[in-house]
């Protein structure tokens, strides 16, 4: 999307590179471990904060890579099948304390912010829960529509879409405020349950390039992330709240997403894909 406005801003040729693979950190390490000259940079989704946590890799989150620009977040939605039981999260909270570990949320993967998500709400709840890792939302979501699965966590980019056209039904969302998209769904918050969980998408760089360097493109990317026509594909199709928030920002919005999810990690010893 940002393409043509970024290319006509800066005066360069823009390639854009997928490189899939180990949670986005082989292309993230790519972009770490290029020389600091402003020519390489890494757009990364909400696994970049806790890839550190999850695996071992060839460089240094927060040393190695210097931040941006924040383009927005999303809550995460927790949803179920309309044949399921489960009107609200407190229906689910009831049967699984009266049936411990048989009610089954699924997500995009190990170690995902759909599966943190849930291990924190479960804390927070009291109770346990059975995680069902998928290879990505498309088969997560292929068996939440189908009804193999008692509920889903994941993004409001990948479940608000399925609600609204009556697949699935939402019990909670995990932002800060409700989204307009699901305004008769309650945050986890709203709940008593004190959880804030977002999908994010941000920007870096290699450690080390000249801050007018960084400056530079930050400001061009966030003039063009401000198009109505981009600002409305991210609002209405995906459910992000845009920030743009500079440099500084994604630092500090990096470090408490890690601050955040390390103890999860650590004390219920979860592992990757």
């Amino acid at each position: 999307m940002v393409q043509p406005g970024l290319q006509q801003r800066l005066g360069v040729t823009i390639v854009i590179e997928n490189k899939p693979g180990a949670s986005g950190s082989i292309g993230t390490a790519q972009v770490a471990k290029s020389p600091p000259d402003g020519s390489n940079w890494v757009f990364v989704f909400d696994t970049h904060a806790v890839n550190p946590l999850l695996q071992s890799l060839p460089f240094d989150t927060e040393k190695d890579l210097d931040p941006v620009l924040l383009i927005g977040t999303a809550p995460n939605i927790v949803s179920t099948h309309p044949a399921r039981p489960f009107t609200t999260f407190a229906d689910v909270v009831a049967a699984a304390k009266a049936r411990p570990d048989t009610i089954t949320y699924g997500s995009i993967g190990s170690g995902s912010l759909g599966h943190l998500t849930g291990v924190l709400l479960s804390e927070r709840a009291g109770i346990r829960l059975v995680h069902v890792p998928y290879r990505g939302g498309g088969p997560a979501m292929n068996d939440a529509i189908a009804g193999h699965l008692d509920m889903l966590i994941g993004s409001a980019a990948l479940v608000t879409p399925q609600v609204v056209a009556g697949k699935l039904r939402a019990l909670a969302q995990t932002g800060r405020s409700r989204i307009a998209a699901l305004p008769d769904t309650p945050t986890a918050t709203e709940l008593h349950l004190g959880v804030e969980s977002y999908a994010w998408w941000g920007v870096f760089t290699t450690g080390g390039t000249p801050k007018p360097i960084v400056a530079r493109f930050s400001a061009a990317l966030a003039e063009t992330l401000r198009e109505p026509a981009i600002q409305k594909q991210l609002s209405d199709n995906l459910q992000i709240t845009v920030r743009l928030g500079g440099p500084q920002e994604q630092a500090t919005f990096l470090s408490e997403q890690m601050k955040l999810w390390g103890p999860v990690v650590r004390e219920h010893g979860i592992k990757g894909d």
